[in-house]
């Protein structure tokens, strides 16, 4: 009669390392007490979810909070679903957002003592455990066709019982040694399943680090760990990986939870410590009134590439995602004058169970804070950079002449409190277009929005402010010039004594500023008046006064 010895060394003749040897490997990591070893982990499948840098963001806070080690792993043993560079395009992304692993993979080679750190290139290390796995009687290899488990499956369904290989339907499991190293030789096509003690009946309790204790039913599944192709299934790579990498927590979304006790069986099969899970609500959204997770296909946010097109800066989505992440973030920022989530005590105790709905209303507030506290130089390199990568045309305007782009991008921002205008990047030109000529030509073609009951006021009333505005004075001087000059046109000096006696005046002061600012810029609405007219100069603003009087 053969033993599990020597149907191992059949399936792997060539595997000559134990497990041993893999401990010795790689070893405990030398860490103070209480630092954390996290990863981001995923499989290079497209571009960076919103909700994968949520996760990210969470692991990388959590170990480097601790004093610990971040690490990327890449998950690319779903060969028909990878493509090709995403891994790439996903570590850049990550960058931007200023999340750099201190080791793992990177598109240069990898960084650590720890790897690979691809799991296409960590064949031999879980080859030489299920080799050890299948000696303990642990593993073993199914010959199952697609068309034997769709028979499976289709007397489940008859039956009414849950689908699954497990029990009685388990076909293969309960092969004698024999028979399956007959079946091997015949040369028989087969994978290698976990085999599993768990019972269906029992319950399996673990502590989640956010959630707290969660109960499930006991794992009895004898689930796929090596596949035909050769690569292995997530349940199997990752316990195998973040166990010789030493994981000691791991992020992941709460899709997750109801495959715990598989991982946890093959934990305690292996005699290994298994790490904290942490499952991370997802991010939702409204749909027709219902809450749904974001979705790849559906919503353009749930890419994280939306937001630096749209010209975010990434500080203000990692400030919007700590508020998810942390409730009491909002009221330490307000305590504390900052939106640095760096500063910020993390902790995965307080994250909400619910998944949040993503609120693109409460990131644009923090954004506009984030954008109006920013240093001028740092503020101007950002768009800058920005406008090089997504509009070229903005990008020359700024390049023809960065100190002219720099005052108007300095209009309100050493105030106490500065202007809050632009929620991203991308909001910058259309706001401040007006201050080129030619885009301001193009702007009263289109034509201007003064009141009617102004109209007849316009030409003579702008013609007075051209000979006689004052330039090169502070603005209260400057605002009392402007008050004359309304003043002699019949409009109040003020909103009280306008509203005292309306009769009295053709309007207030600022109703003759609000013509003014109309030929200026087009808009009721704008930056500081005083400020636009003097980042223009005398020359330039008389000269759309004169036009636009004569449009009068």
């Amino acid at each position: 009669m053969a033993t599990n010895e020597e149907l191992a060394e059949l399936l792997f003749p060539d595997v000559t390392k134990t497990i041993d040897d893999l401990e010795a490997e790689y070893p405990l990591r030398n860490l103070p007490e209480g630092a954390q070893v996290t990863r981001f982990a995923p499989s290079p499948t497209g571009f960076l979810h919103t909700g994968s840098l949520f996760t990210s963001m969470i692991s990388y806070t959590y170990a480097k909070q601790s004093g610990g080690v971040y690490f990327f792993r890449l998950e690319d043993t779903d060969t028909k679903r990878t493509i090709e560079g995403s891994g790439d395009l996903l570590i850049n992304q990550l960058k931007e957002f200023g999340i750099v692993a201190d080791e793992g993979y990177t598109p240069e080679g990898d960084v650590g003592a720890y790897g690979p750190y691809q799991q296409s290139k960590r064949k031999e290390i879980y080859r030489t455990v299920i080799k050890e796995l299948i000696r303990r009687g642990r593993a073993y290899p199914d010959f199952c066709t697609p068309e034997d488990l769709d028979a499976i499956r289709k007397a489940q369904e008859a039956n009414k019982v849950l689908p699954g290989y497990y029990g009685v339907y388990a076909r293969d499991r309960n092969l004698s040694v024999d028979e399956r190293i007959e079946k091997i030789k015949a040369g028989t096509p087969w994978v290698i399943r976990f085999k599993s003690m768990g019972d269906h009946d029992r319950k399996t309790k673990f502590v989640d680090a956010i959630r707290g204790e969660i109960e499930l039913q006991d794992n009895d599944t004898d689930v796929v760990i090596l596949k035909s192709d050769g690569l292995p299934t997530y349940h199997f790579a990752h316990v195998c990986d973040d166990h010789f990498m030493r994981t000691t927590c791991i992020t992941r979304g709460e899709e997750w939870i109801p495959s715990t006790p598989i991982h946890l069986d093959m934990f305690r099969a292996l005699g290994w410590k298994p790490p904290k899970y942490a499952h991370i609500p997802s991010i939702m959204k409204l749909d027709h009134g219902n809450k749904r997770k974001l979705s790849k296909r559906k919503d353009a946010e749930a890419a994280v590439s939306y937001f630096l097109d749209e010209g975010y800066c990434p500080e203000a989505l990692l400030t919007y995602l700590m508020s998810i992440a942390n409730s009491n973030f909002e009221e330490w920022a307000i305590a504390n004058k900052t939106f640095d989530a760096s500063k910020f005590k993390f902790s995965l105790k307080k994250m909400s169970l619910d998944g949040a709905l993503f609120d693109q209303d409460k990131l644009n507030y923090f954004s506009k804070e984030i954008i109006a506290k920013m240093p001028l130089e740092q503020l101007y390199e950002n768009v800058l950079r920005y406008a090089k990568e997504k509009d070229q045309a903005f990008a020359s305007r700024i390049e023809a002449d960065p100190v002219y782009f720099k005052k108007i991008l300095n209009i309100e921002k050493d105030r106490k409190n500065p202007r809050k205008d632009y929620a991203k990047y991308s909001d910058i030109y259309p706001l401040i277009r007006f201050f080129y000529a030619d885009e301001w030509e193009k702007i009263v073609e289109g034509g201007l929005p003064i009141r009617e009951e102004f109209k007849p006021l316009v030409k003579e009333v702008l013609k007075d402010i051209e000979g006689k505005m004052i330039f090169g004075s502070d603005e209260s001087t400057w605002w009392e010039g402007v008050k004359a000059i309304g003043e002699a046109h019949g409009f109040a000096s003020s909103n009280k004594d306008y509203k005292a006696n309306p009769d009295h005046y053709k309007g207030s002061v600022s109703d003759c500023a609000e013509i003014l600012r109309v030929a200026i810029t087009g808009s009721t609405q704008s930056p500081n008046l005083h400020e636009i007219l003097e980042i223009l100069g005398r020359e330039e603003v008389n000269r759309r006064l004169e036009a636009v009087s004569e449009r009068f």
